[in-house]
């Protein structure tokens, strides 16, 4: 009988309690990418080429259109308590924040945009668990893009002052047209018109 061996890639045993968001940037070997949900480490499934389409067309399209005064960032994790630290595809920050090249997160207080491209291993995350968090915590607005039949469609949702939660201010098919947190236009039938079969 053979001796059992051990795992190739062993994983983090969590403490009583759960992970905490500053353990993110003290465990060792952690993918690249890896969040924090309700003190669980959450790893990164693998993305599909609309997911990477997606996240950089509106990266460029946010920075186009941002004025001075606002950063736009791209897969960089934000504190909202103790126990989650997600990371949105794309960030929209109030300038002044990213004080330091070196830093590894932001304040959810900061944050005016939190976007997601929905993937197909984080569809109930992004749908459910994620804007319910970034809700909680402040962030005034929340886009969730999908792909819907090989075209791209925005949910764009706005935080209610008086209930806390997002409703939801529009879904875009072909135009994304919004005016917050700034004024924004742009096609979305550009992130898939060269790879459409």
């Amino acid at each position: 009988m053979e001796a059992p061996t051990e795992p190739e890639h062993p994983w983090p045993r969590p403490p009583d309690g759960g992970w905490c968001a500053d353990d993110l940037d003290t465990l060792p070997d952690l993918p690249p990418h890896t969040e924090l949900i309700d003190g669980s480490l959450v790893f990164p499934t693998r993305q599909n080429l609309f997911h990477m389409l997606a996240v950089s067309f509106l990266e460029q399209q946010l920075s186009a259109a941002a004025p001075d005064g606002f950063d736009v960032l791209r897969e960089f994790t934000i504190d909202i308590d103790r126990w989650n630290r997600p990371e949105p595809d794309v960030i929209v920050v109030a300038g002044g924040e990213v004080e330091d090249l070196d830093q590894t997160r932001l304040p959810a207080e900061s944050v005016l945009l939190a976007v997601e491209v929905v993937s197909p291993g984080g569809v109930t995350r992004d749908r459910e668990t994620k804007p319910v968090t970034y809700a909680r915590a402040g962030i005034p607005h929340f886009w969730r893009v999908e792909n819907r039949g090989g075209l791209a469609m925005a949910y764009v949702f706005e935080r209610e002052p008086a209930t806390g939660v997002y409703t939801g201010t529009g879904i875009f098919h072909g135009r994304l047209e919004v005016s917050v947190p700034f004024p924004v236009i742009a096609d979305l039938t550009e992130i898939t018109s060269h790879h459409r079969s």
